[in-house]
């Protein structure tokens, strides 16, 4: 069943008198239920004054359709059950109507002695953990994990190779990484900006208009406890290493970006020169060029 049908079919069996106009629906609710009308013959399309209406021949077709389709539409499921089971329930895909993971799981790593600490005492000693398992891993959504906060800086990283290997950290002072691959989810985000976390935040994306749309999302939220890392020599590595393929594919991303930098630029000269420099080249810089030399 498309997306579409099940809440069509759905308003045209709780509608008065069987029938519906075609002026409710959308064009993709009127399309599925054309298709069903051709498929099943359960409903006919008939002329209304200026328009038409579906009007239901055979009930009992659409409702063994809805029920095999979603086989728990009418059931009162368990508030315990987690949402995409639910949805499969109702609609047999996970993905159907809010899908989301209630909880994202933040992995995280030390350079040099780090601690967090949680409300009420209890702290995780992050260089211990690191040391011994690679990376640590805090459930962050609802009402978990909302305390943890560090003394230090944390440092953002786009791609897993920064978070592998940390030598390319400027200076020697301890430091918090977190990867967040790819896309800064919203949950994060909000976790971020529900309280202070750490000293200060910089983050690190790859120079593209995915990573600038994602640092103004941030800046949004958190104003100037965050800030945008530039490599060293960037100028020249962009010029050098840079990639139009890399360009074109985010440049979406790079001009809905573009407005809301705009006021950000006017006191980070250095962000606006990375920016001009971008679209004048028409390039994009990964982030991992930080281990080249220019």
């Amino acid at each position: 069943m498309t997306r579409a049908l099940q809440p069509a079919l759905t308003r045209l069996l709780q509608s008065e008198n069987e029938q519906i106009s075609a002026s409710q629906l959308t064009s993709s609710q009127r399309r599925a239920l054309d298709d069903f009308r051709v498929r099943t013959g359960s409903i006919v399309q008939q002329s209304s004054g200026r328009g038409s209406v579906y009007r239901i021949v055979n009930r009992a077709v659409i409702e063994q359709h809805l029920h095999e389709q979603a086989p728990l539409a009418n059931t009162r499921m368990d508030d315990a059950l987690p949402q995409r089971a639910a949805n499969i329930g109702r609609a047999r895909s996970s993905k159907i109507g809010q899908h989301a993971h209630e909880l994202y799981y933040l992995l995280l790593k030390a350079r040099g002695p780090v601690v967090w600490y949680q409300n009420g005492g209890q702290c995780l000693d992050l260089e211990s953990v690191t040391r011994q398992q690679g990376a640590a891993v805090f459930a962050i959504g609802g009402e978990t994990g909302q305390g943890w906060y560090t003394e230090g800086p944390l440092w953002l990283v786009e791609n897993q190779a920064l978070f592998d290997q940390l030598d390319w950290l400027p200076g020697d002072q301890a430091a918090t990484v977190v990867w967040y691959s790819g896309q800064l989810r919203t949950s994060f985000i909000e976790w971020l900006a529900q309280r202070p976390r750490a000293s200060t935040i910089h983050m690190f994306p790859d120079y593209d208009g995915v990573g600038l749309h994602n640092y103004l999302r941030l800046k949004l939220r958190l104003g100037d406890q965050v800030s945008f890392w530039l490599m060293p020599q960037w100028e020249h590595k962009l010029q050098r290493f840079g990639s139009n393929t890399l360009w074109q594919a985010t440049a979406r991303d790079f001009h809905a970006a573009l407005p809301g930098l705009q006021p950000i630029m006017e006191s980070d000269k250095v962000l606006n020169q990375l920016v001009i420099a971008m679209q004048s080249q028409g390039l994009a810089l990964e982030q991992e060029a930080v281990w080249l030399e220019a």
